[in-house]
C-alpha cells in the first residue's frame, strides 16, 4: 500500500509516499480504508523526534483517520464491514490503509464526510471535554477563545454558541476574523493590532470573560487573567507558542478565578465513560446543525508536506486534510 514512511528523524518537507506493509488487523481492531487523514501540529514535531512519545522506526504518521471498515478483527464488537468511521490512533494514519482498536472508533453521521470526520477526533472532543467537563460554560455566560481560527478554536467558538454563550474570538488576520465570525462569534479581535485585554474589558462592560480557552500559553495566558470575570475559569489547552507559562497565586485568589487544565487524551485511561459520551454529544450537536467541522483545504497524500507546511506557518484555518 502507499503510505508515508518516516525511517529516520527528518523535516517535514522530506516526506515521502512509499511502498509500505498492510497493518495487521489483531484481537480488538478495525482494518480500515482510509478516506481522509486530519493534519495536525504534532506531526511536525513527532516526524523530528521532537514530539513527546518517539515510535520506533520505521513508523507512519497520523493520528486521524475517516474510512470505511474492510475487516473486523476477533472481540471487535459492534462493527460490519462497510461501516463508515473515524477515530484517533498513535500512528499509522497517513496511509491506503490503518488498524484503529474498536474501542476508539465511532460511526459518524451518513451526511458527514470523510474530509469533515478525519478533523473531528481530536479538536472536537478536546472543546467539548475542556468547556463542559472542565469549565462548566453555562448559557448567557461570555466565552473567549484564543486563536479562534484554528481547529481546536473554531471547535471551541462552535460548541460554545451551541452551549448558549456570547463568544469572542481572537485571530491574527482580517481573513481569520471573518471566518471566526461566520462560525458563530458575537465579537472577534485582532491580536495583532488590537489590545485583546482592553477589548474584552469593553465588550463586557468591565466585567471580563467568564471562561478564558487557551491553547497558545506564553503572555497570552499572562495577559488573559486581567480580563477574566470574577468566579471566571481560565482553561489551560495547550501551548502553541512554545512557551509555558507560570502563574502567580495571588492573581488566582483575587478575582475568585479557577485555572483549569484538559488532557483529552488522558480520559481514555481515567474516565473511559467520558470518551463515547463525548462523541454522542458531538454527533447530535452535528445533526442539529450546531457544530460542522470546517476544513480549510484537503491534499493527495504525496502532498503532505506542503500541508504541514501551511499548518506550520499559521496561514490555515480550521483543518487541513490528506486523502490516501
Amino acid at each position: 500500500m502507499k503510505a508515508i514512511v518516516v525511517d529516520r528523524w527528518m523535516e517535514p518537507a522530506d516526506l515521502k509516499v512509499q511502498e509500505a506493509p498492510e497493518p495487521e488487523v489483531t484481537r480488538g481492531m478495525l482494518g480500515i480504508d482510509v478516506k481522509a487523514a486530519g493534519v495536525n501540529f504534532f506531526d511536525i514535531l513527532l516526524v523530528q523526534g521532537k514530539y513527546q512519545s518517539k515510535p520506533p522506526f520505521p513508523f507512519i504518521p497520523g493520528g486521524e483517520v475517516a474510512g470505511v471498515v474492510r475487516e473486523v478483527g476477533p472481540e471487535a464488537e459492534g462493527f460490519a464491514v462497510g461501516d463508515r468511521v473515524l477515530g484517533a490512533i498513535p500512528t499509522g494514519g497517513y496511509a491506503g490503509r490503518a488498524v484503529v482498536p474498536a474501542i476508539a472508533a465511532y460511526k459518524f453521521p451518513e451526511r458527514m464526510s470523510f474530509e469533515q470526520a478525519a478533523g473531528l477526533p481530536i479538536v472536537y472532543p478536546t472543546s467539548y471535554a475542556g468547556l463542559v467537563y472542565r469549565a462548566n460554560l453555562q448559557a448567557g455566560e461570555t466565552l473567549l477563545v484564543h486563536a479562534a481560527a484554528g481547529g481546536v478554536g473554531i471547535a471551541a467558538v462552535q460548541i460554545g454558541k451551541a452551549l448558549g454563550a456570547t463568544v469572542i474570538g481572537t485571530a491574527g488576520s482580517d481573513d481569520k476574523l471573518e471566518r471566526v465570525k461566520k462560525e458563530g462569534a458575537d465579537f472577534t479581535i485582532n491580536y495583532k493590532t488590537e489590545d485583546f485585554v482592553q477589548k474584552v474589558r469593553d465588550m463586557t462592560d468591565g466585567r471580563g470573560a467568564d471562561v478564558i480557552y487557551d491553547p497558545v500559553g506564553g503572555d497570552i495566558l499572562d495577559r488573559s487573567l486581567k480580563c477574566i470575570a470574577w468566579n471566571g475559569r481560565l482553561l489551560v489547552i495547550g501551548f502553541a507558542s512554545g512557551n509555558i507559562p507560570e502563574i502567580k497565586a495571588n492573581r488566582i485568589l483575587l478575582k475568585n478565578i479557577s485555572v483549569v487544565g484538559l488532557h483529552w487524551g488522558a480520559y481514555a485511561v481515567n474516565e473511559p465513560q467520558r470518551m463515547p459520551e463525548t462523541f454522542d454529544a458531538l454527533f447530535k450537536l452535528y445533526e442539529d446543525g450546531k457544530i460542522n467541522p470546517v476544513v480549510y483545504k484537503s491534499y493527495p497524500l504525496e502532498q503532505l508536506p506542503e500541508a504541514l507546511r501551511a499548518l506550520g506557518s499559521r496561514e490555515s484555518y480550521g483543518k487541513l486534510v490528506v486523502t490516501p
